[in-house]
This record gives structure tokens, sequence and C-alpha cells, in this order.
């Protein structure tokens, strides 16, 4: 019998080494986070690959998986805990090594294989692992299935059969890149600012890019666990202001800066301007919607008005569903009504076919912006961006709330807007126009302004956004409203960033 996890143990004693440790926080909305050697230990790793065996049989699929890590000192004796756990559950493990997270999610459809559990921690500061998961190609776990996972391995009501085996699959890398490059090249003469933060994403994103017939700048390509200059995060400011001194510096057309586990990739335009992955959203949907009138854009609840209010999106039949923040939910929601892109502020993107598959891939995401420049050789970068209405939004802002609390902060928050519209009140001097309840709160006022409060989903933050099409004045003043509503929750700590 295996022991049941304890949620806390004290390192460099007899009892963390023979024992699991998990804590229960680490079981997200749609993956799972712990920082290691804190909140979950290898045994408690061991036991994670268990319980998701046990789920996986229990669910009756086929008991075959993919997994790979990213490059984090850690992440490969972690991954060789879960694969441990996984194959004492009955469970085949395809191990494709160091690898992106979409690199995963392509080796399902590849290999044929049903079920993925990719080791990373994404854009978190080290110390930090987690898992991705899913047993559905391309779907991952929801709240439903991590419930499930986290009720086995809290309650250790694993199955254990045996009969589990290991399969280590040679340089799937190539296989990976040779799918993303198998396609015509880039007519158009282009200089590409390739930035990795190094990160995962630095042992592949220059080669692809490279084979797709563009000039790669690399920076910060080469691979370095201890994240030296910053963390590979292309919603991090000092991410993106590198990204753009080497725009500037190399006269690129366009630079890209991918994620921890690359499936994510933020864009700089050619005048060095950090645009942000909503409007980028916009852009591509413009470019996209030409060529597939009447299409539907399903748009996270963080991200900008304006594929609902463009005019040239309208023009071409276009609709936007808002929808649930998170790869998990956002992937869901485009396989369930069969859109042909779904765009994350994060800078998640996911395209179906012709364009991909339904996962989230910063690489796709790279060469859809590559191709939508191709198919403007009059345009710059700057140019396509300028084309848009303007509109003044904020950076996601991170205030502090422990994991245990958010989400009871966020319950009083989006009460508390429920009966400031219930009342006639106004929000930031206008009266409320409009409450998106299906992922925290978005307010929005009568110029259009909004605001968005909700719980991180994999850090013990809450997230804030707002945005104005009037000026950035509104927008200030947006913030100001919903931080005031927040102060009034002490749970509620400092932010990572403000605008």
């Amino acid at each position: 019998m295996f022991p049941t996890p304890k949620p806390l143990l004290t390192p460099n004693t007899y009892a963390y080494e023979a024992e699991p440790m998990v804590k229960a926080t680490g079981f997200r909305e749609y993956d799972a986070r712990w920082l290691f050697g804190q909140e979950i230990n290898l045994m408690g790793v061991q036991a994670l690959g268990m319980g998701l065996g046990t789920l996986i049989h229990e669910m009756g699929v086929k008991p075959e998986l993919v997994t790979g890590h990213d490059y984090r000192s850690y992440s490969a004796s972690i991954k060789m805990a879960l694969i441990n756990g996984l194959m004492a559950a009955g469970v085949k493990v395809h191990d494709i090594g160091l690898a992106v997270t979409p690199m995963a999610y392509f080796a399902q459809f590849a290999l044929d294989v049903p079920c993925v559990a990719m080791v990373t921690a994404s854009h978190n500061e080290n110390g930090w692992t987690g898992v991705k998961m899913g047993v559905n190609r391309p779907l991952t776990f929801g709240p439903a299935e991590m419930t499930r996972l986290k009720e086995i391995v809290l309650g250790a009501a694993f199955k254990l059969p045996g009969g589990g085996a290991y399969q280590f699959v040679e340089n799937f890398r190539a296989r990976y890149i040779a799918d993303l490059t198998d396609r015509p090249k880039i007519k158009r003469p282009l200089k590409v600012v390739c930035a990795c933060g190094n990160g995962t994403a630095g042992a592949f994103a220059p080669d692809v890019l490279a084979k797709l017939g563009v000039e790669v700048v690399p920076l910060d390509t080469e691979l370095d666990y201890t994240f030296p200059r910053y963390n590979p995060n292309p919603e991090d400011m000092k991410m993106l202001h590198a990204i753009r001194d080497a725009v500037l510096e190399a006269k690129a057309d366009v630079g890209f800066g991918f994620d921890g586990d690359g499936d994510r990739c933020g864009v700089i335009d050619d005048t060095g301007d950090e645009i942000f992955a909503d409007k980028v959203g916009v852009m591509i949907a413009r470019d996209l919607a030409k060529l597939n009138p009447g299409a539907t854009f399903v748009v996270d609840v963080k991200s900008t008005g304006l594929f609902a209010t463009d005019p040239e999106l309208l023009a071409t039949g276009a609709k936007a569903d808002y929808w649930k923040t998170g790869h998990s939910y956002m992937k869901r929601r485009v396989n369930e009504i069969g859109a042909l892109a779904g765009f994350e502020k994060s800078g998640h993107y996911f395209f179906n076919k012709p364009v991909g598959r339904g996962y989230d891939d910063g690489l796709i995401s790279a060469i859809a912006i590559l191709d939508m420049l191709d198919r403007s050789p009059s345009s710059s970068m700057s140019d396509l961006k300028n084309a848009l209405p303007k509109t003044w939004g904020s950076p996601t802002m991170s205030p502090h709330c422990a994991d245990e609390m958010k989400y009871g902060v966020i319950d009083k928050v989006v009460a508390r807007f429920e009966a400031m519209q219930k009342a006639g009140e106004s929000v930031a001097g206008q009266p409320i126009t409009g409450l998106v309840t299906v992922n925290g709160v978005r307010v929005t006022t009568t110029d259009g302004t909004w605001g968005l409060v909700r719980a991180s989903s994999n850090k013990p933050e809450l997230v804030v956004v707002v945005e104005s099409p009037v000026s950035e004045a509104r927008m200030r003043e947006m913030f100001k409203a919903v931080d005031g509503v927040l102060r009034e929750n002490p749970e509620v700590g400092e932010y990572n960033q403000t605008i």
C-alpha cells in the first residue's frame, strides 16, 4: 500500500524521504502547480502519477500517455517520478524527452496516443513545477477532472495493477519541427527577433523560424534554467523591453517572445512597440476572417472589446464569443463550438483547421503572424496595428492573494458589482451597462470602458485588466474604481505592476 500524502513534511528528515507530500492547493482549475520541495516532493509526484493513471482507467481511456519535460534543473527528475507512478497504475508511457508543451500535444496526434502529462511550470519563477494533463486530444483537464484527480491523490485511492511500460521516443524534436515547417516558405523578406528568455523554446524556435525562410536575430535563446535576465514570460515588461531594444537595434520587422514552455508568443512591432496579445489577436482575426467569412472567434474575458466592435471584423460577418480565461477552458470552447480560432490576452492562441489542431502553440501563433505579413506585403506590423480602432488598455496586473482566500474574495467582488448595478450606482463616474461573470467579473460602462477582476488559476494572485476606447484618463479612472472595490478586502496585497 502506498502512503497517504501529507500536506506538509520537513525537509532533511526521514519522513520527507519516506512519505509523499502534496499540498492540496497545487491542484488548480485546469492544471497542477507546486513549489517543488516546499509543497510537493518526489514521492508526492509519484503519487500524482499513480492518481493520474487511476483516473485514466476510471474514465475508460486507453492507458497510453505522452510525457515530456521543460528545461529546469529539477524537471527531468520530476518527470521520472511521475512516470514511476503512471507505470505502477498500468499506463504505457511514451517519453519525448526535453520538450515545449505543444510538442507533447502534437505527439498525441503523431504517435496516436490519447493522454498527455507535460511536466512544466510554464512561465512561473524558478522553484515552481507543474503538470499539464489531458486524456482527450486536443483538450486538457478542466475543473471536474482536476477535482477528481485531487480526491484520488489526497485520499490515496490508487488502483495499481502494474503492467505499465516505458518507451523513449528518440529525437521527436525533429518530427515536431518538420510538422511546423513542411509548408511553403515565407515569400516576403522578413527579419525577426526570436527571444526565448533562456527557456525551453530556445531549443526549437530559432530553427523553426529559420526553416520558414526568415532572417532570425536570436535573443536569449541559450538554455539556462537560472533565467539570468528575466523570466521567459511574454507578459513580463522586462522581457518585452529587451525584445523592443533588439528589434530597434537590428531594424527587424517583428519581434517574437516565447514563454517558458513554448505555448505562448508575445509580439513587438517594427517600431519597438509592445503589442498586447489581445490586439495581436484582433489583427490575426482580421486576416483570417477575410479568408473565412462568418468565422467565430472565442475570446477570453481579459481581452479587448474590439473583437465584438471592430468594423472590419463585423464586415466579414465575424462573431466574438467571450469566454473564461485559461488554456483548458479556451481549448474546450473553441472545440465545442467549432470556432476558427481562440485568443487569450496572455498570448495563448488556439487555431483549428486549416491553421492548427486546436491546441495552443506559440510557434503556430508566430507562423500565423508571418503569414499575415506575407499576405500584406505593403504593410508593416505597425501599419496593421495602427489600422485598428484606438483603445487604451492595461497590462495584466496581479495583486497578491493567497490561494486559500482568492476565490472567496472574487465571490465578494462579483456580489459587490452586482449590487451596484442593481442599485443603479455608477462605476468610474458612469452607469454599468454590462456584467460578464463567466470568470470573475467584467464590468462595462456606457462609454465602453471596462474592468475585469478574476482569480489567477495557477498562482496565489488575482488578475486585474482595464481598457477604454475613449482615453487613457478613462482607463485610469476605471482602474481606480476597480481597485477601490478590491481594497474593501484586506486579503488583497500589492500588485506586481500597475499602470
